[in-house]
């Protein structure tokens, strides 16, 4: 092992100011190298998602000297590219997840030690909350620290620009070059009472609450019986306080997991798209008399739903199925035709058929929440009034420019009041709009490889695309370079696309038919790819 990540080690145990990162920077020390050599190889990558990652001691890791590190070059770049940055300020959330509230003081007490003002919130707050509050605050920025959905020993670090959107490039790389600058083991923290740090309380949840019954579009209706999960995260109290205002029934709630809790004791990966993660809730919705099942992810900037079926069980949504419902429910109770919707490139096409039939722009844009916020503020002479992506993130209204799983799930208690109003299921609504346009048919895949192996693999791909797959002749092939993004289309009805993941060691792959069953073509792609 180099001297040199030894030495970096011994300056990290002498700057750590935790105890429980100290014990295991110690056991690091007197362990094997090859662990020491890893954790202290580089340093976690600040990139369009922030920083997510296990917390644990070292650069590699999410501890508070790389939270400290990434406040530091975050205010850097601000108070070089944000006008009049320090009296803006930036404004700070946090979720319940382990040290979540000890990461968002420590990158207060960085804006404060800059001279910037720092607005930190008192208590775990949603990530909607958190960006809904950037622009009403008129910050510089947000932070929100959480892992959103991912396993219970992550956390992350999650940034916003003034828009309430968060960061694309080339921010991100600006960011990350002013983090480079920066030493973590000597961050100038001010003192946790500093003038410059001001904590928001209750207030501005309520402003937040305010706000949530204008997505409501036929607020006239009453509505139905409602079975929720927080997931234990931060949005249960919060999501009950919206449908109270927004003129809803209470939902009935899955006691086990409505208070927050870092440890997600009922379900380890707490992600509503996981199989199995939305069991109790489904259970609770058949004990209660639900006619619709909404589930929060654990910072509640997604939503998962549930509906039950003809044979008297409960069945998942998938994210472009809940897309599809809230799509149809918005184009019918809105007009005009400077609406925008915007959806990704791995999202289903429907929604583009949806907008095409009632005169409403459609606009397809990269992989990622944060471009769908970018692509809103691209086109400021649009209406815009929906927008999703497959992974559970829906905005379903013009703020905050991010996913928001909670004016979402009101949206959606509101599609499910109607449609019982008019004396109709979900489901008969998702067979009309099948009826109407086609039935698409969604699947995905992933084949896991080392990030480099992943590139490279549709790399080739995509310097010799495949002529034909599972017998079905290609017969259109397009790049998408921004997102690293390889789409081959099969005839008029299947499209099969495939990218290297940005976050995890794995290359996803996608698939829609219409009319038919793709999965077995992306079977076959994944054999072609391997």
């Amino acid at each position: 092992m180099s001297a040199t990540a030894r030495e970096t080690a011994e300056r990290w145990l002498a700057a750590e100011p935790d105890d429980d990162m100290r014990e295991e920077l110690a056991a690091l020390l007197a362990g094997p190298d090859e662990d020491l050599e890893a954790r202290f190889t580089g340093r976690l990558q600040f990139g369009t998602a922030g920083l997510r990652a296990a917390v644990g001691a070292g650069p590699q890791r999410m501890n508070r000297l790389v939270v400290q590190q990434a406040a530091a070059g975050l205010v850097d770049y601000l108070l070089v590219h944000a006008p009049h940055a320090a009296e803006r300020g930036v404004i700070i959330g946090y979720d319940a997840r382990r040290k979540s509230d000890a990461f968002a003081l420590d990158t207060a007490r960085v804006c404060a030690a800059r001279g910037v003002k720092a607005m930190l919130f008192d208590r775990v707050v949603p990530t909607p909350v958190l960006a809904w509050n950037i622009t009403e605050a008129g910050a510089a920025a947000g932070v929100m620290v959480t892992a959103s959905h991912n396993p219970p020993e992550d956390n992350g670090y999650k940034v916003y620009l003034d828009t309430g959107s968060q960061i694309v490039p080339p921010a991100d790389a600006l960011i990350s070059s002013h983090i480079d600058a920066i030493d973590p083991c000597s961050v100038a923290l001010a003192p946790a009472d500093d003038p410059l740090i001001q904590r928001l309380g209750r207030d501005h949840i309520e402003r937040y609450l305010a706000f949530v019954p204008t997505v409501r579009l036929c607020p006239e209706v009453a509505g139905v019986p409602v079975a929720y999960t927080a997931m234990h995260g931060v949005g249960g109290a919060t999501l009950l306080e919206a449908f109270d205002v927004a003129g809803l029934p209470v939902p009935a709630v899955v006691p086990e997991q409505q208070e927050p809790d870092g440890r997600f004791p009922t379900v380890h990966f707490p992600n509503p798209e996981e199989p199995g993660a939305m069991d109790l809730l489904m259970a609770r919705a058949a004990a209660s008399g639900a006619l619709l099942a909404l589930a929060n992810d654990p910072d509640a900037d997604r939503l998962g739903a549930a509906i039950p079926t003809p044979e008297g069980g409960w069945r998942r949504l998938g994210g472009d199925e809940i897309g599809w419902l809230m799509a149809d429910h918005i184009l019918r109770h809105t007009s005009g035709d400077d609406r925008l919707v915007v959806t990704t490139l791995v999202s289903s096409s429907l929604l583009g058929r949806m907008a095409a039939a009632r005169g409403v722009t459609c606009r397809e844009t990269f992989t990622g929440f944060k471009w769908i916020g970018h692509t809103v503020l691209e086109h400021p002479d649009e209406r815009f009034v929906f927008g999703y992506e497959q992974a559970l993130g829906y905005l379903v209204a013009g703020q905050p420019l991010d996913k928001d799983g909670i004016t979402a799930a009101v949206l959606m208690a509101e599609v499910a009041a109607v449609a019982a109003e008019e004396g109709v299921t979900l489901q008969d609504r998702l067979d009309a709009i099948a009826a109407e346009f086609g039935r698409h048919v969604m699947a995905e895949l992933s084949v896991r490889m080392p990030p480099a192996d992943g590139a490279a693999a549709v790399a080739r791909m995509r310097a010799e695309p495949p002529t034909s797959v599972g017998g079905r002749a290609v017969t259109g092939v397009e790049w998408f370079e921004e997102a690293g993004l390889l789409r081959l289309r099969l005839g008029d009805d299947v499209r099969l696309q495939v990218r290297p993941s940005g976050t995890e060691p794995k290359v996803k792959l996608y698939a829609e038919g219409i009319g038919e069953d793709p999965a077995p073509l992306l079977a076959a792609l994944a054999a072609l790819l391997i």
